[in-house]
């Protein structure tokens, strides 16, 4: 499996190329802004075959490169529909946009449980909101490895600040992760990796 991780945008938000070795096919997830020459670039040092994008969640610091790739290489893209509006009109959730983001058409959208193969590698899309409304994560569990988004960070979680998050949803959210075994890796939308393991300390105390 391989994981390259690029921090990009003004906040430092972590865009992934994951890829299959075998199959030489691979995806991005949250592609950050002026995050997209270095993914293609990480994608053909690779040998990958991107075959689509998918989001995490809404935030414009996680699919501001979107319209970029899509336009650029016809990958297609997905999201959970309660996130979707927010795509197609940047700002619709009420966070303020630092600068001119692209409206972007999601091609599917994801729900819970949902498996997605990508070549011989196989991730679950569970539903993990509260930070947004359509959050997700995407769960390999043969290699024990799961992209967070901006629900579980190193540490803490995401904010609920916002107007469309909901705290009670977030710590439903967290709570569903920790059900996953100590050694998975944890690979969130902002800051570093981290275990379940690592993770359970604070959220189970």
């Amino acid at each position: 499996m391989i994981i390259e991780k690029v921090p990009a945008g003004p906040f430092v938000t972590n865009a992934y190329l994951v890829g299959c070795e075998e199959s030489g096919k691979g995806i991005i997830i949250d592609p950050s802004p002026k995050s997209a020459s270095r993914l293609m670039m990480h994608a053909n040092a690779h040998g990958i075959s991107v075959i689509g994008i998918y989001l995490t969640h809404s935030h414009w610091d996680h699919f501001w490169d979107a319209a970029k790739l899509k336009r650029e290489y016809g990958f297609p893209l997905w999201i959970h529909p309660l996130d979707q509006k927010n795509l197609e009109k940047p700002g619709s959730d009420g966070i303020p946009i630092f600068g001119s983001i692209e409206p972007v058409l999601a091609d599917g959208l994801l729900e819970n449980g949902q498996k997605v193969s990508v070549g011989n590698l196989e991730f679950e899309v569970i539903f993990t909101p509260g930070h947004s409304p359509g959050g997700v994560s995407f769960y390999f569990e043969k290699e024990k490895v799961l992209f967070s988004g901006d629900t579980l960070f190193k540490g803490t979680h995401g904010k609920t600040s916002f107007p469309t998050s909901n705290e009670a949803d977030l710590w439903d959210s967290l709570l569903r992760l920790m059900k996953l075994p100590d050694d998975v890796r944890v690979f969130p939308g902002h800051m570093e990796d981290t275990t379940i393991a690592q993770e359970r300390r604070w959220i189970c105390h």
